[in-house]
């Protein structure tokens, strides 16, 4: 056989090699910048970028089917000093099936930030698990505008990059707080067709009177780095005719293929309506909803019913809260979250204690059927090999008893998610085949 040689007198070795290892440098962080700012529960810093896809954690090996709860993709979006609200929020709906991105807007700093993200570092569960992610960087969000829609598909991209096993994507404010475990609600959700899109329709929005639909706004926030007042033109437009406006309650429960859709858009629709609500005061009362009631592919599958008990729906006053007076109401409501609430007010204690049944030495994680807490003699699917853990425990020891427990497919509701189901169940034959919707008008 011929060899050919590579001739090479007279070569400089060492130039040779600086210039491979460059070059390799350069491709390296060049396959870099695709990859989203995301702190995750693995990494070591707030701005350490993070693709996700390449990690395979043991702990959090998933069944899917008929019969296995959903995953629900949950995004908790706060402010400036709200990072504890968002740690408490994120322990009373943690389960290890679900995956969670927390976000603090521009206007919390940047240690806040990195105090988020390395609380979720250090917590073991939610480390060990690897399902919980912060964003590094934040930019400007004003919830009047365009700009806090934009946070919203950005949330639901980055969801979709990280890990696309979800079921459903639930927006949350570090100001929400359930009224019931992910056991109740996983299995509510478990028995519900997979494309139901939950939303709270109406014909009148909180803010409608203080309002022109049809007025042209501009959302500094899109291009400047901190939070800027919404600008109002003199100008207005005239209404569409290609499509119908819709519009309601901002809160919302998504399939994770409504939520592809409005991210990549396979036909022109979402496109279309972001340029037309990127001038509109207040879209996310809107966007969606439109987009949902329009979309052929969509539109049928709408339930009018968006889970949270909101006390702005009744009082738009924004200075007033939930407390313990309004305790009795929350019950009765049905509701799988309420909003809002003060930072650490007398009810979210009640609701910890009678509710959820946080208990001390679990950190304020709510424990479910998952960790084995309270294991069920009686019940077929309990192990008798089961660990239960002693509420005296310390917090460590008892993250690594639940770690060493863990059944990720098992859930065990109460009279809560019973009660959920039912209306679940009952709203879905009402609606499902119709799919009741109001105009906007």
């Amino acid at each position: 056989m011929r060899t050919i040689k590579f001739p090479c007198r007279g070569l400089n070795y060492s130039l040779c090699l600086l210039t491979i290892a460059v070059s390799i440098l350069l491709i390296i962080t060049a396959s870099r910048f695709n990859i989203p700012k995301v702190t995750s529960s693995s990494s070591s810093s707030s701005s350490v970028t993070v693709n996700k896809l390449q990690n395979f954690n043991s702990k959090r090996v998933i069944s899917k089917g008929k019969g296995y709860p959903p995953v629900l993709a949950y995004w908790i979006c706060g402010t400036k000093g709200e990072s504890k609200k968002m740690m408490r929020l994120l322990k009373a709906i943690y389960h290890p099936r679900n995956r969670y991105l927390l976000q603090l807007d521009d206007s919390s700093s940047d240690s806040e930030r990195l105090d988020l993200a390395q609380a979720v570092q250090s917590f073991k569960l939610f480390e060990a698990f690897g399902n919980v992610d912060v964003i590094g960087k934040s930019y400007a969000i004003n919830r009047m505008g365009s700009s806090g829609l934009s946070a919203i598909l950005h949330a639901a991209a980055l969801l979709l990059k990280l890990n696309a096993d979800w079921d459903w994507f639930i927006t949350l404010s570090a100001s929400d707080y359930p009224l019931m475990t992910q056991d109740d609600i996983l299995h509510a959700f478990t028995f519900l067709p997979k494309d139901l899109n939950f939303i709270h329709f109406t014909n009148k929005t909180i803010r409608k009177e203080q309002r022109d639909l049809n007025q042209i706004v501009v959302d500094p926030s899109l291009y400047y780095e901190t939070s800027t007042p919404l600008f109002f033109a003199v100008e207005s437009r005239d209404p569409p005719d290609t499509f119908n406006i819709f519009g309601g309650s901002p809160w919302v429960v998504f399939t994770r293929a409504f939520m592809d859709y409005c991210v990549s858009g396979w036909d022109n629709l979402p496109r279309k309506l972001l340029m037309f609500f990127t001038n509109m005061v207040y879209p996310i009362e809107s966007y969606f909803h439109t987009l949902l009631c329009n979309s052929i592919d969509f539109h049928n599958t709408s339930i009018d019913n968006f889970l949270m008990f909101s006390l702005w729906d009744t009082d738009p006053s924004e200075s007033q809260f939930l407390d313990l007076s309004h305790y009795d109401s929350l019950l009765e409501s049905g509701a799988a979250f309420a909003r809002p609430f003060a930072h650490n007010d007398l009810v979210l204690d009640k609701i910890d204690d009678l509710i959820l049944n946080t208990c001390p030495s679990y950190s304020g994680v709510v424990s479910g059927q998952w960790c084995s807490s309270k294991p069920d003699t009686n019940d077929k699917n309990t192990n008798s090999n089961d660990t239960i853990i002693d509420s005296s425990s310390s917090s460590s020891e008892t993250q690594d008893l639940m770690l060493f427990s863990a059944n990720i497919d098992a859930v065990k509701p109460g009279p809560y998610g019973i009660k959920l189901k039912t209306l679940l169940s009952e709203v879905v034959r009402r609606d499902y085949s119709t799919s009741h919707v109001k105009n906007f008008e």
